[in-house]
This record gives structure tokens, C-alpha cells and sequence, in this order.
């Protein structure tokens, strides 16, 4: 696969000037769309976070400016925007402004975000629907509601405000479906992630720290124009592979142990999402090497499950049951395999779900369940997959060469008809690839 090119790309009008048009086709008179940017978060005292901008807020328009409202009706659409200011653009960088944005977007009105309050009535007046993302922002929330409350007292002068609040389901139905664009831009993600795993497999010896690991997991990210991880790195070596979102990273590395890497480069606002495991040392212990083959043969059979039309939740449902039968031969469970899955004693050993929607957040949008039943499956999706297994190592009952072993192996999976595509198939998950990697 070619590398992506490190240049930033070309601002696309037409491709976020279509998605707009998009959303107001599926608008009908009387209801509006408001759709409000990411706004910069405190660190602290006075310094920020890095920004990102929200991801449907990118979706639609491509700006990656905070504080910014996109409206959009059947009709019309338009932007309240940063105002240019050559003082602020000295400290915090040069503002687009609303001319120019009119112009790249296509809309139909831009005003300056000063002038929101004054605009707001306006905007709302006359439209009986509300679709509006509810909760994100509390005191956004009470602005807007008090805003239809106030139009709603007009009601004798022949006016009226929106007086139903609805979530915006259309818009994440738009970006669960990726388009050629989309996969072409997450294989670049995908591609730029494999560097960074194979490094750290070379790389990682004993004495190291994680954090050292996780160093260069961002070296080689940004190195190749992605912002770094499209989540936190986990880089969880020995017993601290068994806490499933472990993000500390200063533990040392130690010879006879697992790492396990969880870790995904984000470009172009698209993000990967791979773990791997590998030994600390050259090879894995047979206990280890056991417990591997195990999770990697669940994943390859819970891969050729990933089909268009399999209701997503067969696909985990599939996987319990073979995890839980090996871990029953192997005397982990007792019972019977029906009791087992019945009762949940298996979440003692695997207590995540099988895979989840991935695109421009890790966990990306999309309904899993339609009208009660699990989702099929459908052309165009990315899903992961990553069954695991973790072995507690408090846990006198369990053998002691099994205790503090946690091995989890994801992939990135385009669904294709009958022939699932592996968007991350290229890095090296069998054991004697990366035992020959660490060699």
C-alpha cells in the first residue's frame, strides 16, 4: 500500500457543499437542523487542550475553527462564525471569516458568531422541529430551550417556535456508510498505524518503559501527517494487559512478559484502531503462546463472520461461545457451554464486546439495533474485531503460568459482500512474524 502524502490536503468545497445538500433533502418544511463546533476545553488554569474539532461538525463543512453553528433547513443553510480579528488572529491564528466561508460552503447567509443572540429568534421562528444534538452542552441546551419556550408565547401574534426537540439520527446514518473517499482515507490510517506497530515490536526490549513504546507509536504517527492517535495509546505491559482501558504507561518492561498495544493512527480525521501483543523478550512461554493461538483463531473466524447481512451481535455471539468452550476444555469454566454462556461466567475472562463501528471517532456513530433486532451487517461498514482473553492475576485459582496474561487482537474490517476486507490485515499478527520481528 502507497504511504500517504504527508502535504495537507486541498479543502474540498464540493464534497462538504454535497453533504449539506444531503441533510437539508432529508429535512422537511417546517424543521431546521442546528449543528454547533467543538469549542476549545481547559487544561489548566489557562492553557488548552489541542483542539479537534467535532467530528460531524468536520463531516459537513470541512472547518476546523471553534465556536462555530451551522444551520440548515429544507431551504436554506448558513453559518454563524469567529468574527476576523486581527488582534486574536495574532495570538490563536487567522480566522476564515464569514465572507469566505459563505463562499466555500455555498450557503445562503453567514453572520458573525456575535451576532447568534441577536439572530436566534429568527432563525427558529416558524419551524416546529428542532433537530439538535440534546445533552451535549448543558447550558446550550437551556439557552435553546428557553429560546422555543419565549417563541411559544408568541403564539397569538400568528408565530410560533420549534416545540419538538428530535435527535439528528440522519446525519450518523450518513457517516456510518463510508464512501470510496472515507476508505481510501482510513487504509491511510491504517497504513500509517502499521509503522508504528512494527517499530515498537523491533523496538520494545526489557528494561524499556512504556511510555518509551508509546513515544514511538507518536514519532511514527506524526511523522506521516496524522495528528497522532485517534484515542489514548494503551501500551499495557505484563499484568496490566488485564485492565482493559490502561493508560497510564510508565510501567517497566520486563523480560518474560507480554505487551499489549492498543493503538491507532487518526489522518485526516479518520482513525484506525489495532492491538497487537508481543513478547517483552524474543519469544512467547508456551502458556502465553496457548492463550494467543486461542484469541487469534476467534478473530479470524469471527473476520469470515463479518458479512454483509450477519446481524452484528451473531458475530459476538459466535465468538463467546468458542471462547468459552476452549475455556471449558482447558478447565478454566465448568459446567456445561450452555450453562456457561447463560450464566456469563465466561466475562471472568472476556467481558468486552466482540468489535464496534469505527470512522471519525473509534467508536463511531450508527445504531447497532433496529426496531429491537440486531443490525445486519451492511456493505460500506467498518467494523473492528477483537476478541480477547484476560487472565486475573490476583486469582489463586487459576494455574500460575496463566495469571496476568491478557492478550486482545483487534483489526479494522470493511464489510464486503461475502469477502470481508482486512483494512489492517498487513501487520504482523501470527506468532512466528513477530517472533521473528523480535528477533
Amino acid at each position: 500500500m502507497k504511504l500517504p502524502d504527508k502535504k495537507t490536503k486541498e479543502y474540498n468545497n464540493k464534497l462538504y457543499r454535497s453533504r449539506i445538500v444531503n441533510i437539508q433533502k432529508k429535512l422537511k418544511s417546517g424543521e431546521i437542523f442546528l449543528l454547533f463546533a467543538a469549542n476549545h476545553k481547559i487544561r489548566n488554569r489557562d492553557v488548552e487542550y489541542k483542539f479537534r474539532q467535532n467530528s460531524d461538525f468536520y463531516y459537513l463543512t470541512g472547518i476546523t475553527e471553534e465556536d462555530s453553528i451551522l444551520v440548515i433547513t429544507k431551504d436554506v443553510s448558513g453559518m454563524f462564525c469567529l468574527p476576523k480579528d486581527k488582534e486574536r488572529e495574532i495570538w490563536t491564528g487567522i480566522r476564515l471569516g464569514k465572507e469566505k466561508i459563505k463562499s466555500m460552503l455555498g450557503l445562503d447567509f453567514s453572520y458573525d458568531l456575535t451576532d447568534w443572540e441577536k439572530e436566534r429568534p429568527a432563525i427558529l421562528i416558524g419551524n416546529h422541529t428542532l433537530y439538535y444534538f440534546f445533552g451535549e452542552n448543558p447550558d446550550r441546551d437551556r439557552e435553546l430551550i428557553t429560546e422555543c419556550r419565549n417563541l411559544s408565547e408568541r403564539a397569538r401574534e400568528g408565530k410560533f417556535g420549534p416545540h419538538r426537540i428530535e435527535h439528528p439520527n440522519f446525519l450518523h446514518e450518513e457517516r456510518l456508510t463510508k464512501s470510496k473517499e472515507e476508505i481510501a482515507i482510513l487504509k491511510n490510517a491504517a497504513e500509517v498505524t502499521k509503522l508504528g506497530h512494527m517499530r515498537i515490536m523491533r523496538e520494545s526490549k526489557p528494561g524499556m518503559y512504556e511510555y518509551e513504546l508509546e513515544a514511538l507509536l507518536d514519532n511514527e504517527y506524526l511523522k506521516y501527517g496524522s495528528i497522532g492517535g485517534g484515542y489514548g495509546h494503551i501500551v499495557a505491559s505484563g499484568k496490566n494487559a488485564c485492565i482493559l482501558h490502561y493508560v497510564s504507561n510508565d510501567d517497566i518492561l520486563k523480560d518474560g512478559d507480554l505487551v499489549l498495544v492498543d493503538s491507532g493512527a487518526e489522518w485526516n480525521y479518520y482513525t484506525a484502531d489495532v492491538t497487537r501483543v508481543f513478547p517483552v523478550g524474543k519469544k512467547f512461554t508456551e502458556a502465553q503462546k496457548t492463550i494467543y493461538e486461542i484469541v487469534l483463531y476467534a478473530q479470524k473466524n469471527a473476520i469470515r463472520n463479518s458479512i454483509a447481512g450477519t446481524p452484528f451481535n451473531e458475530v459476538h455471539e459466535k465468538t463467546v461461545k468458542f471462547l468459552s468452550d476452549c475455556l471449558r476444555e482447558m478447565g478454566f469454566l465448568k459446567g456445561s457451554l450452555e450453562e456457561i454462556i447463560e450464566k456469563g461466567t465466561y466475562r471472568k475472562f472476556y467481558m468486552h464486546r466482540t468489535g464496534h463501528y469505527l470512522g471519525m471517532d473509534v467508536h463511531d456513530v450508527g445504531r447497532y439495533f433496529l426496531e429491537g433486532k440486531s443490525r445486519p451487517l451492511k456493505d460500506g461498514q467498518v467494523v473492528t474485531v477483537e476478541p480477547g482473553l484476560y487472565f486475573d492475576p490476583t486469582d489463586e485459582s487459576i494455574p500460575k503460568e496463566f495469571r496476568g496474561i491478557g492478550i486482545r487482537i483487534e483489526d479494522d474490517i470493511l464489510i464486503h459482500g461475502k469477502t470481508p476486507i482486512n483494512l489492517t490485515e498487513s501487520i504482523p499478527k501470527e506468532i512466528s512474524e513477530i517472533e521473528a520481528l523480535k528477533a
